[in-house]
């Protein structure tokens, strides 16, 4: 149970992040080859999407880095990688669709996102502090009183890092199923065209799919570790 116990943890936890960052790749790399017939790049498609649903103070920006798109609420950017703001592959607008998807959210004050905004200072926390009570409960002793101390208050911590990767699940996947409509509805994509979007959203889902999983996993190894002695 005691530290070959977290090894076996990791090792699974490894592998399933593992799967998941092999499917985005590959399904990646497979639709960014093949170029939409609408002709729009993802930064037009950001753009249109934000324009049509009221949201023309978002901006649409390029960033360094592959599949580096993210939404920032505190600033209000849809910033794509730099791939798919210029191109118009059928990956680069499924990409830019989700991203949107974030700000249609965060406008319509979505209570998932709202709730996971609220635990990431929560989640930061227990990310960082859990580790190092873990390491010393395993130096003092997991059956030691302050040992099970330790890991009592890493089980706690924790606690806000699973609820994160929990919270985050219906803000990705609604925002993918957001994706899709908006693709089909405003023709950027055929429907044909959108299953391409569907495998893109769903492996990048199974990534955060992936990371919910080795938590809870994490978590149980850790709640049988304070039940010990």
């Amino acid at each position: 149970m005691g530290f070959g116990g977290y090894i076996l943890v990791m090792i699974v936890g490894m592998v399933i992040s593992g799967v998941a960052a092999l499917w985005v790749r590959k399904s990646y790399s497979k639709y960014s080859k093949q170029m939409s017939n609408s002709g729009m790049t993802g930064a037009q498609t950001a753009r249109m999407i934000l324009d049509r649903n009221g949201l023309t103070n978002v901006r649409v920006e390029p960033v360094a880095g592959t599949l580096t798109d993210h939404y920032d609420p505190g600033a209000k950017v849809v910033r794509l990688s730099e791939d798919n703001f210029s191109k118009n592959s059928v990956a680069g607008v499924s990409v830019a669709a989700h991203e949107v998807g974030h700000a249609i959210q965060d406008a319509s004050g979505y209570v998932p996102m709202k709730l996971r905004s609220g635990l990431v200072p929560i989640a930061n926390i227990g990310a960082q502090l859990w580790m190092p009570l873990f390491i010393g409960a395993l130096l003092v002793g997991f059956g030691t009183g302050l040992g099970q101390l330790f890991v009592q208050i890493a089980v706690v911590l924790f606690l806000g890092v699973l609820a994160f990767h929990v919270v985050t699940l219906p803000v990705e996947i609604n925002a993918s199923t957001r994706a899709y409509g908006l693709l089909t509805n405003y023709g950027v994509l055929s429907h044909s065209e959108a299953g391409g979007t569907k495998r893109v959203l769903s492996a990048a889902a199974f990534t955060y799919i992936a990371a919910a999983l080795t938590s809870l996993l994490t978590l149980l190894y850790l709640l049988l570790l304070s039940g010990s002695e």
